[in-house]
């Protein structure tokens, strides 16, 4: 069987093919082109299209491409449950719901920066649903630690280092003011953000932006602050202007209405057109 979908792969359409290929159709085969090329040559070739918005392989709801095709063909894998709360996670940006989604996403970012060609990044990222079936299977309750008593005497040492570091009160660095101030210049022109080109800006190194960051922005990652800080925008549009719903998600950065949609409801527990309703009731009626 033929499948097609978006090129430049990262998450669901690495993490599907491997799936198909271990469960549905070990023959399958894997056809990436641009978006907007997807459903047309898709019946050119006789291709099932997935992960495209409109078509049955695809996100539903909460859950991820990778979710329906293992309800789709009742795969009861143990190991494929929890893969697939992790790609779920990493493809939806909910690194809460798997501690380990971040690192998928990670790695998958990593590997699509480094390949450029994408079915040789589909070879390549085979090895790593490979090794995460593995771990999933064998290795899920088992730490680092564990069967290690030197390096969990190191661990010990360094989380005693961390307490009086952290006892101690510091001065917040000036470069947090001045990170705020870009984000603010964004958000109010292009909205666009780039850790590395900011932490060039700022004469800093990115790895030490990126592991610094929480401590000065109410506890979240770089990704997490910036979804909080364009959910607000959009709230305050929603309130405040007459734009429609997919022109807020534009004016805020989101890719798609989709992922502005879900987004918007993980943070507010609303989906944007309820969350309008629900304002538009609460305003006094004017007129007389």
């Amino acid at each position: 069987m033929l499948w097609i979908t978006r090129e430049r792969p990262k998450i669901d359409r690495l993490a599907c093919p491997w799936l198909i290929k271990k469960f549905v159709d070990e023959g399958a085969q894997f056809v990436y082109v641009p978006y907007d090329q997807v459903i047309e040559k898709a019946k050119e070739l006789n291709a099932v299209p997935f992960d495209i918005p409109n078509v049955e392989f695809t996100h539903y709801d909460d859950q991820s491409t990778f979710d329906y095709i293992v309800k789709k063909y009742n795969i009861t894998d143990p190991a494929i449950a929890i893969i697939a709360t992790i790609v779920r996670g990493a493809d939806t940006d909910r690194h809460d719901i798997a501690k380990e989604a971040a690192g998928l996403w990670a790695i998958s970012a990593g590997l699509a920066y480094n390949i450029t060609n994408d079915y040789e990044l589909l070879k390549t990222s085979t090895f790593i649903y490979d090794a995460l079936y593995s771990w999933a299977t064998n290795l899920y309750q088992q730490r680092h630690l564990q069967n290690s008593p030197f390096e969990s005497l190191l661990h010990e040492v360094y989380n005693k280092f961390l307490k009086e570091k952290k006892s101690d009160k510091k001065k917040v660095p000036d470069w947090v003011a001045e990170l705020k101030a870009i984000i603010q210049d964004q958000i109010d022109t292009q909205f666009t953000f780039d850790l590395k080109k900011i932490s060039t800006e700022l004469s800093l190194n990115p790895s030490y932006l990126s592991r610094e960051f929480s401590k000065y922005f109410e506890d979240l990652n770089f990704g997490e602050y910036i979804r909080k800080i364009r959910i607000e925008k959009a709230i305050s549009l929603i309130e405040n202007s007459s734009y429609s719903l997919t022109e807020i998600a534009y004016l805020t950065g989101f890719s798609d209405q989709s992922h502005f949609t879900r987004i918007f409801r993980q943070h507010t527990g609303k989906s944007p057109s309820s969350f309008r309703k629900n304002i538009t009731k609460s305003k006094p009626d004017t007129k007389r």
